[in-house]
C-alpha cells in the first residue's frame, strides 16, 4: 500500500531546497513511500511564460530544485499535483490568465468549454511529466463549484462539463506512460463523469470529518482503485486539532485496510496564516506511524457507514467531542519534552475554550477575519463575543502556558499570533466603547497598541518564512492592517466629534469602505454593485 502525504505548496509556501530536503528526510524517516507536491500556481511552468502569463510568483519551485531532490532521495517518490479546471485561481486573477475564467473576477474555475483552457492545461501537464519522474501524476479536479455558470456551460449537463475535461486530460497523461490521478469530490456529485475516466485513473477520496468507506466504495465499484486522503486539520484550527487528526487519519487507514486500496494520502492545507510547517513536521511524522502499523490494529471506522458526516458536509460529534492524540504527542515527544507539551496545549487542551477554538468544519476564523480579508476590525465585528467572554479568557490562561512551553521561537510565534489575535480585539472594544461615549481620543488611544502588535506578527512571519520557507502575504497582510489601524484613529480624531453632522457607528468608521458623508453606508447595502 502506497503511504504518503502532500505538501501545500500553493497556499504561499516559499521553500528552499534546503526547507524541502528537510522535508524529504522526515518523509523516509516516518515511513512515507512518497511525498505529494501540490503545486497549483507555485511552479515555474514554462508554458505559462510562453504564452505570457506571469503566474510562478517570487521563489517559486522549479524543476531544477525538483531534479535535485530526485537525486538527493531517490528511494522517496516525488508526486505532482496540478490542477487544471478548479483551484486555478493563481493563473486566473495573474495578468494573461483573465480570459480562461468561468467568471469574471469571480471565485478559482476555470472554463471547461473554453478550448483555450484545454491547451493550458496540457501545456502545464507537458511542464509537470517533464519535471517529475514518478509514475502518478495528479491532475486536480476538486471543488469546482463553478460549473455551469457561464453562457456556454449553462447549456450543457455538469457531469458532461466534468468528465468531457478531466477524460481527455486523463487520457493525455495515460498516453505519456504516466498513471492519472484525480480528487474524488466532485464524481460524488457527478457519478456519471466517471464513466469518461480512464479505469486507470486514480481516485484521491478524500473526507476530513468522518470515514471514507461508503464514498470510497462507489468509487471501487466503478472500477477505480483509491487512495484515501485524510487531512492534518490546520485550516479549521488556530494552529492544529491533533486529536482530530488522529482520528481522521486512522479512519482512513482503517478503511484502506478494508477495501485493499492502493494507498493513503495524509493531505495538510494552508500552512500560511501563521500555521507553520515547522511545527507541524512531528504530527505528520505521527501520521506516518499510524499508516505503519498493522491493520489488525487499527481502530475500525467508527462513523456508521450508512450515514458517514464527511458526505453530509458536518463533523461528527464523534470527531468534535475528541480529546486524545497519543500517537501524534508521542511523535512531539520525540523532539522533547517542552515540544510535547507545547503541542498538547495549543491542539488539545485550546480546544476546550470552545467556540472559535471548538473543532469545526470552518477555516478557522481568527485566522481569516484578522488577516486574510484585509480588515484587521473583522475579527471584532464578528465575535467579539466569543473572544470577550469565558472563552477568550480561557484561551489566554492557555496560550499563556503554551507560549512558556514553546521550545523555541517559531513555536512560540505560532501561540503568540493567537494571543495577539485575541488582544486586538479587546483593545478594538475599549475603543469601541469610549467612541460611543463621545470620548474620540480616548478611542483613539485605546487603538495604539494595535500598531506593535502588527509589528510583532510581522516578525513573526518574516522569521517563518526563512526557517521554513514560510508564507510572504503574511508579512504584508501585517503591514496592511497597521495601516488600516493607523486610519481609523485618523479617522476617529477627524470625525468622532460629530463633524459630519451624524457619528458613524464604530463599525462603520472602521471599515475599509468608510465615506465620509455617506451616512445610508451605500457600499454595504448595494452590494449588487460589487459583483
Amino acid at each position: 500500500m502506497l503511504r504518503m502525504w502532500m505538501y501545500d505548496l500553493a497556499r504561499e509556501q516559499t521553500p528552499t531546497a534546503e526547507h524541502l530536503d528537510r522535508m524529504c528526510r522526515m518523509s523516509q524517516e516516518a515511513g512515507y513511500d512518497a511525498l505529494g507536491i501540490y503545486l497549483e500556481h507555485r511552479f515555474a511552468y514554462a508554458s505559462a511564460e510562453a504564452m505570457g502569463m506571469r503566474a510562478a510568483g517570487r521563489d517559486a519551485l522549479t524543476p531544477e530544485m525538483v531534479a535535485w531532490l530526485r537525486r538527493e532521495h531517490p528511494n522517496l517518490r516525488l508526486i505532482p499535483f496540478a490542477n487544471l479546471l478548479g483551484h486555478m485561481e493563481g493563473f486566473l486573477y495573474a495578468s494573461g490568465g483573465e480570459n480562461l475564467a468561468e467568471e469574471r473576477f469571480a471565485g478559482m474555475q476555470a472554463c471547461p468549454s473554453n478550448p483555450k483552457v484545454a491547451a493550458f492545461g496540457r501545456g502545464l501537464l507537458d511542464d509537470v511529466l517533464a519535471a517529475f519522474d514518478d509514475e502518478i501524476v495528479h491532475i486536480g479536479g476538486d471543488e469546482t463549484w463553478q460549473l455551469g455558470v457561464c453562457g456556454e456551460c449553462k447549456q450543457r449537463d455538469k457531469a458532461e462539463l466534468y468528465g468531457g475535461f478531466f477524460g481527455p486530460m486523463a487520457e493525455y497523461v495515460r498516453e505519456k506512460g504516466r498513471r492519472p490521478a484525480v480528487w474524488g469530490d466532485m464524481f460524488l456529485d457527478h457519478l456519471s463523469a466517471l464513466g469518461s475516466m480512464p479505469k486507470e485513473t486514480l481516485i484521491f477520496d478524500w473526507q476530513y470529518f468522518g470515514s471514507p468507506l461508503e464514498s470510497a466504495r462507489k468509487f471501487v465499484d466503478a472500477g477505480h482503485e483509491v487512495v484515501l486522503s485524510p487531512t492534518v486539520h490546520v485550516y479549521n484550527a488556530p494552529w492544529c486539532h491533533l486529536p482530530q487528526t488522529e482520528r481522521n487519519v486512522r479512519d482512513h487507514a482503517a478503511a484502506a485496510a478494508e477495501l485493499n486500496a492502493y494507498g493513503v494520502c495524509v493531505t495538510t492545507w494552508e500552512g500560511g496564516l501563521f500555521a507553520s510547517y515547522e511545527t507541524l513536521l512531528p504530527a505528520i511524522a505521527g501520521c506516518g506511524e499510524i499508516l505503519r502499523e498493522e491493520s489488525g490494529n487499527t481502530p475500525s471506522p467508527t462513523v456508521p457507514p450508512s450515514a458517514p458526516s464527511s458526505l453530509q458536509g458536518e463533523p461528527s460529534l464523534d470527531y468534535s467531542s475528541l480529546t486524545e492524540a497519543p500517537t501524534l504527542l508521542k511523535a512531539y515527544l520525540k523532539a522533547g519534552e517542552r515540544h510535547e507539551e507545547w503541542a498538547r496545549l495549543m491542539g488539545v487542551e485550546l480546544q476546550e475554550a470552545g467556540e472559535l477554538f471548538a473543532f469545526s468544519q470552518t477555516r478557522s476564523p481568527i485566522k481569516a477575519r484578522l488577516l486574510l480579508y484585509g480588515n484587521p476590525f473583522l475579527l471584532w465585528l464578528r465575535n467579539r463575543q466569543s473572544l470577550l467572554g469565558d472563552s477568550g479568557d480561557k484561551a489566554l490562561e492557555i496560550l499563556d502556558r503554551a507560549i512558556a512551553f514553546a521550545p523555541d521561537s517559531g513555536h512560540r510565534g505560532v501561540s503568540e499570533f493567537v494571543k495577539i489575535a485575541i488582544q486586538i480585539v479587546r483593545f478594538t472594544q475599549e475603543a469601541a466603547e469610549a467612541y460611543a461615549a463621545g470620548k474620540p481620543g480616548v478611542a483613539a488611544a485605546a487603538l495604539a497598541p494595535i500598531r506593535p502588535a502588527f509589528d510583532d506578527l510581522a516578525r513573526i512571519a518574516k522569521a517563518t518564512h526563512l526557517r521554513i520557507g514560510g508564507s510572504l502575504a503574511d508579512v504584508e497582510r501585517c503591514a496592511v492592517a497597521k495601516e488600516h489601524v493607523e486610519r481609523v484613529m485618523r479617522r476617529i480624531k477627524q470625525y468622532g466629534d460629530g463633524s459630519l453632522g451624524y457619528l458613524p457607528s464604530f463599525e462603520t468608521i472602521s471599515h475599509p469602505k468608510f465615506m465620509p458623508h455617506d451616512q445610508a453606508n451605500w457600499w454595504l447595502i448595494n452590494r449588487w454593485a460589487n459583483e
